[in-house]
């Protein structure tokens, strides 16, 4: 079995979580290779042993049958994309604050002996697939597990924003922006923006206004279905930003449109703790423990 191991510098300094890793699944018979979910720009120091030879992510990738993350929820989205073509499934090592999505902690290391005996299920989540028109020309088109954020840009202003499903109008909404997520994306920004939280394992579309200044406006959960578009009101002459997990924000204008369906591909999470979805709610998010 061959595991590839993508640390994060900026969170696990001197790479020591990833090294430990490694010496512990070397010792169980599995190959792991150590490498960085990026490649470094020039002249950029970072904490790595210089000793290290680390290969490149997309030449690490060929023929592995697993990835480990080491850092945030962050560093599991960015890897989800990595592995999206090799359809390779992912185990998170949490290293950030919350790690919602990570399935062990710094000092649960030990545990990754379970993958050199075949003692893990994988849970498959939903993508969306977002893109952006203009006019009927495609201008760009992303994945995203979490989701698609729609926002205002400026602390001064409102927003307006029409969300069709299908060919009927789903919402119209006045405020801070709107948050298309899916269900792994329900307990991030649209959790904080007071939407529902979804069991992640699920299909659905969830639709959450941020700061809307209309009472009746209200977060839904949508068929999986459906086909969404996001689109300022004709004959409105402002802007909107879209930001699709977390990335750098795309500048939309009247002229433009936003369709987001469910992808075709889907992320596979790699489980070994037996943890329930509902330990996790009260784990990373706090309230009482079960």
């Amino acid at each position: 079995m061959r595991v590839v191991l993508s640390s994060n510098p900026y969170r696990d300094k001197g790479l020591r979580a990833g090294l430990e890793a490694k010496r512990i699944l070397d010792k169980s018979g599995v190959e792991a290779i150590l490498c960085l979910p990026f490649t470094p720009k020039k002249g950029e120091r970072l904490d790595v042993p210089p000793y290290l030879k680390l290969p490149p992510l997309e030449q690490a990738l060929k023929g592995a049958n697993m990835m480990l993350c080491f850092g945030g929820d962050g560093t599991i989205l960015h890897a989800a994309r990595d592995v999206l073509e090799q359809d390779i499934p992912i185990l998170g090592v949490n290293l950030g604050s919350v790690g919602f999505m990570a399935e062990l902690e710094r000092n649960e290391l030990p545990l990754l002996t379970a993958i050199s005996r075949n003692q893990y299920t994988l849970e498959e989540r939903m993508m969306l697939q977002v893109r952006v028109y203009r006019g009927e020309r495609l201008i760009h088109e992303e994945i995203a597990l979490n989701d698609a954020v729609f926002s205002k840009g400026s602390m001064a202003r409102v927003s307006e924003l029409e969300v069709w499903a299908d060919q009927a109008l789903c919402q119209q909404v006045t405020g801070d922006g709107v948050i298309i997520a899916t269900p792994t994306g329900s307990t991030a920004y649209s959790m904080s923006a007071g939407g529902p939280i979804v069991e992640p394992t699920s299909q659905g579309l969830v639709v959450t206004p941020v700061c809307a200044h209309q009472l009746a406006v209200r977060a839904m959960v949508l068929d999986a279905n459906r086909k969404l578009t996001v689109r300022l009101p004709k004959g409105n002459r402002k802007t909107i930003f879209l930001s699709i997990d977390g990335g750098k924000a795309i500048r939309l204008g009247s002229h433009e449109r936003v369709e987001i369906v469910r992808a075709e591909k889907t992320t596979k999470l790699v489980r070994l703790t037996g943890r329930s979805f509902y330990q996790r709610i009260h784990e990373k998010l706090g309230g009482s423990h079960l």
